[in-house]
Order: structure tokens, then sequence, then C-alpha cells
């Protein structure tokens, strides 16, 4: 298996140069946000370890939002993100796009501070990469070349089924036995792969047991304290839902129009969100624990198809920023907008409350998981609120969502199966 990995290079802009760099984030794209594959400067669709890669500009302006609690805003430099979620180690692609794209990266990152002629790239980008809190992929183990192997599959045996339907089950066998037949000559022939799991890494393996057993452990450890303190803590908590004000106004329409100016060109969409964490240790304290166990969650209980209940998030991650002041938080789902926030108040409106309640200005919620992003409208405007347009966004299998790679996927095994009953076979066939 090949597990998943992210990087999130943060890069502080230097003096007078955002103009520029905007100018060439642009240069990037064939639609308003939308890289192209193929461009000049850093081409994504070269790199088959890359699902999803993103070029994002933050600057400090929600950080105002602070002021509602007597606090003076710090004041943050403009800052150049780039994300990508990629098969294997990070480190690993990041190597291979410093050494076959070190002159577009230049090109980028010289509008850094920090970065000159001869700053060595690749140590550069690893020292610029921020750990990431809570990553979440929605089947570890799929790869790009699995998902662009199964699609072209897919495609070809569509091709190959008539439209008027079997005339008994006997026909349904004969014809899925042609479809074997012919997967397998194309793929003699070269016309068509299906590249087996690579063996899982060893040394991923046993961090992840590490994980999987020490996270518990280390719960178990503090569990006499998290008693003892238990009734501080639900006082504290309490105390300030009651005071932590709300902050949910309407967005300025030419913001608005922004944002939806660079959504809805394919059937997935990105979103990028960025906000400062409620003042304060205990805000601060709780929203680290809380982003832990929900990294766990994501690594141990959500990672064949679904987040709790949603099913169309391909890649998600929170991120803290400027020593736990901000939180980033960037997804890549199915669908419009609208249906996305609907799905996550609707489904997993008390998973939102429980890590986004520690953000300034969230709707007021009641013991952590109650109201709050359950109050429709108010929710609506705080994450629009908080959301930055992605200036360069990448997805390395435009137009297909997670229910066609799924679909996909149940052909492959379909296809690979050594038996299947007439029933099975019909199904399957239908697939295609």
């Amino acid at each position: 298996m090949t597990p998943q990995s992210p990087f999130t290079i943060v890069a502080t802009l230097a003096a007078g140069r955002e103009a520029a760099l905007r100018a060439l984030l642009e240069s990037m794209n064939t639609l308003p946000g939308h890289a192209d594959p193929r461009n000049a400067v850093l081409p994504f669709g070269d790199f088959e370890q890359l699902h999803f890669a993103r070029l994002v500009l933050l600057d400090d302006s929600a950080m105002a939002d602070l002021s509602v609690y007597g606090v003076t805003p710090p004041r943050l430099p403009t800052v150049l993100v780039f994300m990508g979620d990629c098969d294997g180690a990070a480190r690993d692609v990041l190597a291979d796009m410093a050494q076959r794209a070190g002159s577009g990266l230049r090109r980028l990152f010289e509008h850094c501070e920090g970065f000159d002629a001869g700053t060595e790239l690749l140590a550069w980008m690893l020292a610029h990469d921020v750990p990431v809190a809570t990553f979440y992929a929605c089947r570890r183990g799929r790869s790009v070349r699995q998902v662009r192997e199964e699609h072209a599959l897919w495609r070809a045996l569509a091709a190959r089924v008539p439209r008027d339907g079997l005339a008994s089950a006997e026909a349904a066998q004969r014809l899925r036995g042609e479809l074997a037949a012919f997967a397998a000559a194309e793929q003699h022939a070269g016309r068509l792969s299906l590249t087996p799991p690579a063996p899982t890494p060893l040394g991923w393996q046993i961090a992840d047991t590490a994980n999987l057993i020490g996270v518990p452990l280390l719960g178990l450890v503090a569990l006499p304290f998290l008693i003892v303190l238990a009734p501080l803590i639900v006082v504290l908590l309490r105390r300030h839902e009651r005071s932590d004000p709300e902050l949910c106004p309407p967005l300025d329409p030419a913001a608005l129009r922004a944002l939806q100016r660079i959504e809805d060109h394919q059937p997935t969409n990105q979103f990028t969100a960025v906000g400062p964490v409620k003042p304060g240790v205990f805000r601060r304290w709780l929203l680290t624990v809380l982003l832990l166990a929900a990294d766990y969650a994501c690594r141990h209980v959500f990672d064949r198809g679904h987040l709790t209940r949603i099913q169309t998030i391909h890649f998600a991650r929170w991120v803290f920023l400027d020593g736990k002041a901000r939180v980033l938080f960037v997804s890549n789902y199915d669908g419009s907008h609208e249906a996305y926030m609907d799905d996550f108040i609707n489904k997993v409106g008390w998973g939102l409350n429980i890590l986004f309640s520690n953000g300034v200005g969230w709707p007021r919620t009641d013991w952590l998981v109650k109201r709050g992003a359950r109050r429709e409208l108010l929710f609506k405007r705080y994450q629009r609120r908080h959301q930055v347009p992605t200036q360069v966004w990448y997805m390395a299998y435009a137009g297909l969502t997670l229910a066609d790679l799924e679909r996909a996927q149940r052909i492959r095994e379909g296809l690979e199966a050594a038996r299947f009953s007439d029933a099975q076979a019909l199904a399957w066939l239908r697939l295609l």
C-alpha cells in the first residue's frame, strides 16, 4: 500500500513583491484559479505522485477580528503557502520537484524573504514545511496511478458493452469473460496497465503502529489528571461559551463574487479558510488536543472513503500558523459549495463545533457540540467570511468524483475476481 502525505510550505513575501507574484500565479492558470497541468512555471501534471496542489496568498486581514476581545491585532506579513497531497513521502515528492521543476519553483520563491539565486532549493522548502495538525485522506493507499489506470480500464470496457441489454445471465457471464480476455490482451499490448499495489514502506508501518498505540497510551496516562481537572475544564468551557462574542456579518458582495469566480468549473472544488484562534491559553490548548484526536481518527478510523458521514471530501487538513495564533483549513471536495456546507450542517455539525468553535467569531455553542454550525445562516456567513481565494489549484484527475473513483475500483476488482455468480456478473456489467 502506498500511503499519502501532505506538505505545507509557508514563506513570507519580500517587501514590494506581491503584485509581481500575483501576476506570475495568474499565468499558471487556464481558468480562474485552476492550474494548467502543463504550465511553464510548475507543470503539476508531470508529477504522478501528486493528487492535489494549491498556491495561496494569505494576509493578516482576519486577525482584525481579535478586536472584539479588546485585543490589539498583531501585524502579520503576507505569506505564500504551497500545499500538496501526494503519494509516498512528501519529502521525496519535493525532491523530485526540485530536480525537475527547480527553475519554476525558484521563480515562485524568489518573491519570498530569505530566498536568492544561491539558495539550496530543497533544503529551503523543507525548512519552510510546516507540520500539519490534522490530515485526512479519503482512502489511504489509493494512488494517482491507480486512479488513472482504473479510469482508463473503465472507459475501455464501457466502449465494448452493448447498450440494448442482455438476454440472459448466461450472456452476462459470457460477456464478462470476453471483457476479461480483452483487458488481458490490452495489458499485454501495453495499451492498458493495472499496476499491482506497492508494498507498504516499513518505516511508515512502524510509525503508523506507534501512533495507533501511542496516542491511546498517552490518553491513558493523562486520564487521571483529566478526571481531576474535568470540573475546572467544564467551568472554563461554559464561561467561554457564554462570553465569547459572535462575529458573523454578511460577506461583502465583491468578496463573495471573487470566491464564486473560481468555483464550479468542474465537479470537484477547493476550499481554503483561515482565521485567528480565540485568545487565551484555554482555547489554544483545547484546540491542540482536539486536533490531535481528530488526526488520530482520520488516520485510523476515517480512512476508507468517508469522514464521519461525509463521502465527498478527497483530502483535507488543519494547520497551525504563527505559533498557533491562527489556523488554516483546506479541503478538496465534490459538488457545489452550498451542498458541501449543507453536508457539514446536516451530517457532522457537532464535529464542526468541536474544532471550529475555537475560532474567533464562531456562532455560539453549548457544551462544545450543540448549536454553533446548526445555526445555518450564521455558520454560512462565518465560513464564507474566513474563506480566501486560492490563486492556483491543481487536481490530478479533473472531472472524476469520489463516486467515480469508487466505481472504477469496483470494476477492476470485479474484473480480477476469480469467480462470479450470475447475479454478480449482471451487477458488475451495470457498473460499466
